[in-house]
């Protein structure tokens, strides 16, 4: 069957991809490779180029088949919710892969889940809470499917990905699925060992009995939380930089940003948050050279005042315009 090809030449801006060429490499699929998709609006940032190819497969038999298939030279990147991504305004060469609905199914079988990388934090927290399954709450204060936790070691609120997964199925660069258990996984503070180009299936997390009423009350708890301390309703990308481990006084990195004055501080139409300065904010129509170059402002002034290096937390996908020879 030939690939459903979603082509738009009228709209073409001088700043778009030659989608033809690339489209003309790429193997025929049951699921949508869409030339010169447009990223920002599916980025909680708002920012960024197109994807010169967005391929959309319909289940793993037509990933692994594209991933076989797909030339070597041609590069790859994963996309999930994007909370937590920042796509240069250049836009990302090569191929984007989005996984949709049929990679997001959720098992349960006693107080183990089997959740695919498409799901969105949030529904495996709440299907965790419906099942009696405890131990999971602190999902629902990560904004993001489990294949973006997955990749960063998601936590927030004393827990992490690794505290409860057990293992992981993912296709490598060439559509081969392996199995990976917890010990394998090279789960660490925000990271994790498997390769970037490794495209993560599913995950079976581990939880325990408990009460629901309770779970309930705990996640009522994370949210409120959430809602009053970070700027959930802006247009953000989460947490920005993680909290370092080189530091003697062992200081999160929103202290650090708050102590070197960069609360508020403004670039364009990027702005450090005031509500919670470890968050970067879209106050307008930023564009993600401003957002990066206030993170990289942010970072210098830390740096100067601390001798500490901050680390992104927020992933950083494509080139800029001018690495594209663009205006």
């Amino acid at each position: 069957m030939l690939p459903q090809r979603t082509v738009d030449l009228q709209g073409l801006r001088d700043d778009d991809f030659s989608d033809e060429g690339l489209l003309e490499r790429l193997p025929h699929m049951r699921g949508k490779l869409i030339p010169n998709a447009p990223l920002a609006d599916q980025t909680w940032f708002r920012v960024g180029g197109p994807a010169e190819v967005l391929f959309r497969p319909v289940d793993q038999d037509d990933l692994a088949h594209f991933l076989a298939k797909c030339p070597d030279d041609i590069p790859i990147t994963v996309i999930g919710l994007a909370s937590n991504l920042l796509v240069r305004d250049g836009g990302v060469p090569g191929v984007v892969i989005r996984l949709g609905p049929q990679f997001s199914q959720i098992k349960i079988e006693g107080a183990m889940m089997t959740v695919g990388a498409g799901a969105v934090d949030l529904n495996v927290a709440r299907a965790a809470q419906a099942s009696g399954i405890s131990g999971l709450e602190f999902l629902c204060g990560i904004p993001g499917t489990m294949g973006g936790g997955l990749r960063m070691n998601a936590g927030a609120y004393g827990r992490e990905l690794k505290d409860v997964v057990v293992e992981i199925d993912t296709f490598d660069r060439h559509g081969v699925k392996h199995k990976l258990y917890a010990d394998k996984i090279g789960f660490s503070y925000r990271h994790c060992a498997v390769p970037d180009d490794w495209v993560f299936l599913t995950a079976v997390l581990q939880g325990e009995q408990g009460d629901p009423h309770e779970i309930q009350k705990k996640m009522l708890e994370i949210q409120n939380s959430r809602a009053k301390t970070q700027p959930i309703r802006e247009k953000t990308g989460g947490s920005t930089f993680a909290n370092p481990d080189n530091d003697p006084k062992q200081r999160h990195a929103w202290q650090l940003i708050d102590a070197a004055g960069c609360r508020g501080l403004k670039i364009g139409k990027a702005k450090v948050s005031d509500k919670h300065c470890n968050f970067l904010i879209n106050t307008g129509r930023a564009t993600a050279a401003e957002i990066e170059s206030l993170g990289e402002e942010v970072r210098k002034r830390v740096r100067e005042k601390f001798g500490i290096d901050l680390r992104w937390e927020i992933r950083r996908i494509g080139v800029t315009k001018q690495s594209r020879g663009l205006s």
